[in-house]
């Protein structure tokens, strides 16, 4: 660190390559590999890629906040903090927990979940169609009104796979406010 606890040009550098990274890694995942694969893989085949590339995901989006961290904690002490140093602390802190929920909680279950699903789809030849390539009745549809296990499951499904887009959209959400804090700090383009 240089004089007075601002942190040297290397630092700054890498909290920015780490945290712009993170972002848009977090936006590519979130907004565009997510529907394109999903409009064009077969249901199960989606189900499988996600269940290999979530886990990474999480925990890449948990180490690049836990870096941001140590590269900010240190800088002032806690008492001289300013509030955009205060906020950029603790959208950090905030985007850590919510990847290590999602990295240690909430995606494997949500796996689990829909291994459980495919398993009774599997049972009933569904699974193997791109999404929208059905004619006729929704054979999904139709398969939770019979089994009663099935929609059961596929709430079950649905609760975690709901936190965990919930936490994604708030390590996007933190990590979006930290760069367009950084963005406003500029002095020149």
């Amino acid at each position: 660190m240089e004089e007075g606890g601002n942190p040297g040009g290397l630092i700054k550098v890498v909290h920015l390559l780490v945290l712009s990274g993170a972002w848009g890694m977090q936006m590519w995942v979130t907004f565009a590999s997510g529907f394109l694969l999903f409009r064009t893989l077969p249901r199960h085949t989606f189900g499988l890629v996600q269940s290999k590339l979530f886990p990474f995901y999480f925990y890449i989006s948990m180490g690049c906040a836990f870096i941001n961290l140590c590269i900010l904690a240190p800088q002032r002490a806690w008492a001289q903090l300013t509030f955009w140093e205060a906020s950029q602390l603790c959208l950090q802190l905030l985007s850590l927990t919510l990847a290590t929920i999602n990295a240690h909680w909430l995606e494997p279950h949500t796996t689990a979940a829909m291994w459980a699903l495919q398993i009774v789809e599997k049972e009933q030849g569904l699974g193997g169609e791109v999404p929208g390539s059905l004619q006729g009745p929704d054979p999904y549809r139709q398969l939770r009104e019979k089994n009663p296990k099935y929609s059961a499951l596929r709430q079950n499904f649905f609760h975690y796979h709901g936190l965990s887009s919930l936490c994604n959209l708030g390590c996007l959400l933190s990590n979006g406010f930290c760069l367009a804090g950084l963005a406003l700090g500029l002095r020149s383009l």
